[in-house]
């Protein structure tokens, strides 16, 4: 559902001082425009001691071999919802095969419903854009939610994110102007309206935009943003709570009132927790009429353990737009052989009856929407409402990673030198991130030294047997 930021109260402050640039860290692709300026892709550098899955690592090629003006790939600027972006189409199929003038010209103005005239929406690119008339955007927010989520082993989908430039010139004629055009005709509000104006502007005389160097590559001869495609559908007030609140402290507040959360902060063992999160949170009626008032309990362990990583990431990466940016995959789940085995909910025909014996459906939480953090200026809202305060369970392997990157980043090893250098990040914006990460690590530590955390949120153990035994951990130095 996407909830939609006042843009006045969005950001304390803007700064004059960057905090970002194009120096961002290796595998590039080369391209170059018709107008002869040339483009960079990049895949950042592995973070070290992360894993990537196979799947992740070829999105990631996939994106970096897109050349924005082959006759296969039509543009469209995005304007729906309230933040711009370049949305890329695949022109190999449907009524434009070939046609990417036309294309752009006809389809475009559908907005969201371009996609019907193409073969689909292949990846958009999002740029920084941070004024107070508009949302708040930061296009090196996602890079970074990608790869410290494979870090900390954050079992949440977070979706594979490139870097990109695109020629100055080549962006304000197929995507700023007509952006300008198809939210007039479209009426997509003014904070989108105003973006795009702000981006024809900042085309004409980049020093317009402040901080340039956020937007901007250090020539000026190109824009750039991040790659990445959005997966699922929106949850309801089962996840994200009934606040009629658009933004802010009292949304997060009714959040930490669904049943997982509840759950989380239980003291009671885990399928008990369950049992007291759900009886607590129904008594909430729209929370009853979207979850119901007999959930499986495998679904709530499920939402536990990623609601546990999206309040490690969101905290540690400064997030402040997170609530209703939360979404939902179906997978069906199984056991084999004494294996949790899962496989996405189109995989089986259920009409010719080959789903596999006791599979079941359960709902996985993906957050597409991270372009909002890392930023001194942005609230830090699950710093400032407390969601790592007074945890009960937490996955013992995401507690692990973050005391890993916190004692790394106080030596300044390897890690140090990664984030520091990979991500384009201003001294201000890197220091928000160590200092992040330095009181979540204390902030659960503390926790996990009164012994009042529980080591069980293991899912896959939950789902085989019923019951998971909590873990042995060293606080100190697990």
């Amino acid at each position: 559902m996407n909830r939609t930021l006042p843009g006045a109260a969005l950001i304390a402050l803007i700064s004059s001082a960057a905090v970002a640039d194009d120096a961002v860290v290796g595998n590039e692709t080369l391209f170059q425009s018709p107008n002869g300026t040339t483009e960079r892709c990049v895949q950042i550098a592995p973070m070290p001691g992360a894993r990537y899955s196979e799947a992740a690592l070829a999105t990631e090629a996939l994106y970096c071999g897109i050349d924005l003006y082959a006759p296969t790939i039509g543009l469209c600027p995005k304007t729906w919802s309230t933040s711009p972006a370049m949305v890329i189409h695949d022109l190999s199929s449907g009524p434009f095969v070939g046609d990417r003038e036309g294309f752009e010209a006809t389809a475009c103005v559908e907005g969201k419903d371009a996609k019907r005239s193409s073969g689909g929406e292949i990846v958009r690119i999002k740029p920084s854009m941070n004024d107070p008339r508009t949302s708040g955007t930061f296009s090196q927010s996602p890079l970074l939610y990608y790869h410290l989520s494979r870090f900390l082993g954050a079992d949440v989908g977070v979706p594979p994110a490139v870097w990109r430039s695109m020629d100055r010139a080549m962006h304000l004629e197929e995507i700023a102007q007509p952006g300008v055009e198809i939210a007039q005709v479209r009426g997509s509000g003014p904070m989108m309206q105003a973006a795009w104006e702000i981006f024809v502007a900042a085309h004409a005389n980049p020093d317009s935009y402040v901080p340039t160097d956020d937007v901007f590559v250090a020539d000026r001869s190109a824009i750039y943003g991040t790659m990445l495609r959005n997966r699922g559908d929106d949850y309801g007030p089962e996840i994200n709570g009934t606040s009629d609140a658009d933004w802010g402290i009292e949304v997060y507040s009714a959040f930490q009132q669904t049943a997982p959360y509840l759950a989380l902060r239980s003291d009671r063992p885990l399928a008990e927790a369950v049992a007291e999160g759900v009886a607590v949170a129904i008594t909430d009626p729209q929370i009853a009429e979207a979850m119901g008032t007999d959930p499986n309990p495998r679904q709530i362990v499920f939402w536990m353990a990623d609601l546990a990583n999206v309040a490690v990431l969101d905290f540690v990466l400064n997030q402040q737009d997170r609530f209703g940016n939360i979404d939902y995959v179906d997978r069906w789940y199984w056991s084999e052989d004494g294996q949790l085995m899962s496989a996405s909910k189109n995989a089986f025909d259920l009409a010719s009856g080959n789903l596999p014996q006791g599979a079941m459906p359960l709902q996985r939480t993906h957050i597409n929407d991270n372009d909002a953090g890392i930023r001194p200026e942005y609230h830090n809202f699950a710093r400032e409402s407390g969601m790592l305060d007074n945890l009960r369970h937490f996955p013992a392997g995401t507690y692990r990673q973050l005391m890993a990157l916190d004692a790394d980043l106080k030596v300044q090893v390897p890690l140090h030198a990664y984030l520091g250098t990979s991500f384009g990040l201003s001294e201000a914006a890197f220091g928000n991130l160590v200092a992040n990460v330095a009181l979540a690590a204390d902030t659960l530590r503390a926790q996990c030294l009164a012994g009042t955390m529980q080591f069980d949120l293991d899912p896959a153990a939950f789902i085989l047997s019923g019951a998971v035994a909590p873990g042995v951990i060293d606080c100190a130095n697990p």
